[in-house]
């Protein structure tokens, strides 16, 4: 049987908190292996639109050397956002001056930027977790899906929703919302659609009524990412063949009966195939013992919706404050711990109960009216 390779530190997800602590730890001089299920960095589009809140993510790319690279992505407009009813009617909009604190950067991007920032090699590709076991002194296992596996002194979970490193400290396990999100693109929107194009504007919409809503944002390649909201059973998504687009769009727009045509065009005229997203959380105010030796980070450790645009943000302060905390303590792992959670509990269960929160203002029977408010609040009043 061959030996498991052994590593000080092994960081299971190459999202976007796990290669900010990476990067944090090379800031340091301290090396981090990383491990991450897709077969390259290029293996999927990372997509869609993050607007980087002064904070949290912006903190942590400061935190990691990135802020002036960050600067560079900048999608200039992207903080532009309106609010219409199911009729178009726009009940708020702001413009983007560029005096904004949450600038928006594509996803692809920013975590193009990251992996640049660490040496070659450090990401494992190809390696998907199965399982982890605890093997004393704080050390644990670590074992793929293809039979290999690694051990360590410091097992750090950023893999996500599912993870397969929460069992080590956690029972918990997420569960629906209630919310359901079906996602597609509008190519090269203002020359093939313009009415989209106008109806969404320079950044960001919402079109919400009757308990249910249609989004959209401009994203930096010209394109319109929606994403349709529904609150429906954790099944329905279940009964529509995705594999079949039009039928897919059929099924999606038979519950925006009655909204303007301009807003079901999102929809109707995507051009790519549409898709299904379950939209799960584990409960407010997630925390666990310490266990000596793991840790978990971003949605491993408190998966929201993203109501409040809180998960990549939080995802990559977590990241570059356990990495500050343990190039702080470089003899004392479980110190570095300690610090570590005693900040990441309470940060992560406000930002969890503001995104359950969001969930209700959206849904709720006065929801342009009351998304109105929240965006016409000065920071005192918000």
């Amino acid at each position: 049987m061959t030996t498991p390779t052994h590593h000080s530190v092994a960081v299971i997800g190459a999202g976007l908190g796990g290669l900010t602590l990476a990067r944090a730890l090379h800031v340091h001089g301290i090396e981090a292996a990383v491990f991450d299920l897709e077969a390259s960095r290029h293996a999927r589009t990372q997509g869609g639109m993050l607007d980087i809140h002064e904070e949290s993510g912006q903190i942590a790319l400061r935190a990691a050397g990135l802020y002036d690279g960050f600067r560079d992505l900048v999608h200039a407009g992207g903080e532009a956002c309106r609010v219409l009813d199911k009729h178009a009617t726009v009940h708020w909009e702001k413009l983007d001056n560029g005096n904004g604190d949450r600038p928006e950067v594509d996803r692809g991007q920013l975590r193009d930027l990251l992996l640049d920032s660490v040496p070659e090699g450090t990401v494992r590709w190809g390696r998907q977790a199965g399982g982890a076991r605890r093997l004393g002194d704080g050390r644990h296992e670590v074992t793929f899906t293809d039979g290999e596996s690694i051990t360590c002194d410091l097992l750090v979970g950023a893999d996500g929703a599912w993870s397969r490193i929460r069992p080590l400290v956690s029972d918990a396990w997420p569960t629906y919302t209630g919310l359901s999100f079906v996602e597609g693109d509008l190519l090269d929107a203002d020359a093939r659609h313009p009415g989209s194009a106008a109806v969404v504007g320079g950044g960001q919409l919402f079109a919400l009524t009757d308990r249910k809503g249609m989004m959209a944002h401009r994203q930096t390649d010209g394109s319109l990412h929606i994403y349709t909201s529904l609150q429906i059973a954790e099944d329905w998504l279940d009964g529509i063949d995705f594999t079949d687009t039009e039928e897919a769009k059929t099924a999606v727009l038979r519950q925006f009966e009655g909204w303007d045509d301009s807003i079901k065009a999102l929809v109707a005229d995507a051009d790519t195939p549409l898709i299904p997203r379950k939209i799960n959380a584990l409960p407010i105010g997630h925390r666990w013992d310490r266990v000596p030796g793991v840790t978990l980070l971003g949605d491993a450790a408190h998966v929201m919706s993203p109501f409040a645009g809180e998960g990549a943000n939080l995802a990559m302060l977590d990241g570059a404050e356990l990495g500050q905390a343990i190039a702080a303590h470089p003899t004392d792992p479980e110190k570095a711990l300690i610090t570590y959670e005693e900040a990441l509990f309470p940060r992560s269960a406000e930002k969890a109960r503001e995104s359950a929160d969001a969930i209700d203002l959206c849904f709720g029977p006065n929801a342009v009216d009351d998304l109105v408010a929240m965006f016409s609040a000065t920071p005192e009043e918000a």
